[in-house]
């Protein structure tokens, strides 16, 4: 069983403290997930109760992914209290280690984040950017995946990059169930420019909503941006304009994105040869679904279908 330990820090964020817990915990007999602090004694939350837990530091040491949930910003600094530096040590190397929010602070104050790509909260970018203006900072997206760092932005992005984890260790089939047993979306289209706030859009003005509802309905079809533009009935620069500030992508990357991941739905739940399957999501060739497989997930279409068809 894959172990997950959540290190709870002074002035914790509740709601995010319970993420892991309930998306990995509703993913069957696939992990446990124990719940520590930096010295073993209760925390207080950023609400107005303390938390008590069961373990102390000394699980970190036994953790395959290690989870920081977001924290107080008072509590932000460059440098580590000693007690968190010292748990943090406790970590083996190759662990996987993840950041909600606020903890990726605390990762950045470790050095774990230097020279690499991360995210945080878009409200918390500037102070980041000039605390640790050595990370590669992506303010626009929901969660980085760097390999054994993950690092999610703000609040329910703690739901995004776990469901990712889910996906990533057990296929789309596993993650989709989890997202059903927790009333979630299994995947959140575009980034944290969506979210950040913007100008609110005059009444009169259309959304793209309906569009990209038929688009995922229509996948197989060699879909243009005059197309998604005359289904909206805008012009192809409005049209693409409005897309990219309600979702946070380009229609052209957004149409990829859907038809990959309806391409990994067909490797794990059907038999399909690999020529069919591009064809139903889109893909002009079968070539041209490996090199768009493999540039999202880092595989070809037959190795994920016998990783996660084995799996199920």
């Amino acid at each position: 069983m894959h172990r997950v330990v959540v290190l709870a820090l002074d002035g914790v964020y509740p709601f995010e403290l319970g993420i892991p817990k309930r998306i990995f915990g509703s993913a069957g007999s696939r992990y446990e997930v124990l719940t520590c602090t930096a010295d073993g004694g209760p925390v207080r939350s950023d609400a107005d109760f303390t938390i008590s837990v069961e373990h102390g530091p000394e699980v970190l040491s036994t953790a395959d992914t290690v989870v920081i949930p977001p924290y107080d910003l008072t509590e932000v600094t460059t440098e580590l209290p000693q007690p968190v530096a010292d748990a943090l040590a406790l970590i083996r190397p190759g662990t996987r280690i993840v950041s909600i929010c606020t903890g990726a602070f605390v990762l950045a104050a470790a050095g774990l984040l230097d020279g690499r790509p991360a995210t945080t909260h878009w409200f918390l970018v500037e102070p980041f950017r000039r605390m640790f203006p050595n990370v590669l900072l992506d303010p626009d997206v929901l969660f980085v995946d760097d390999g054994d760092v993950l690092t999610s932005a703000g609040a329910a992005s703690g739901v995004d990059v776990c469901l990712h984890i889910v996906r990533s260790d057990h296929g789309s089939e596993v993650a989709n169930q989890v997202a059903r047993r927790c009333v979630v979306p299994p995947w959140r289209d575009g980034g944290q420019a969506q979210y950040i706030e913007q100008p609110v859009p005059e009444p009169s003005e259309l959304g793209t909503a309906p569009t990209r509802d038929w688009a995922a309905a229509n996948l197989h079809l060699p879909l243009t941006l005059a197309d998604l533009a005359e289904h909206a009935r805008m012009s192809g620069r409005t049209f693409a304009r409005r897309f990219r500030n309600e979702v946070g992508l380009s229609p052209g990357r957004w149409l990829i994105q859907q038809r990959v991941a309806r391409a990994r739905h067909l490797l794990e739940s059907t038999d399909l040869p690999i020529e069919e399957i591009a064809a139903q999501v889109g893909f002009a060739t079968a070539a041209s679904l490996r090199q768009h497989l493999h540039t999202a997930i880092g595989v070809a279409p037959l190795t994920y279908r016998r990783t996660f068809r084995a799996g199920a």
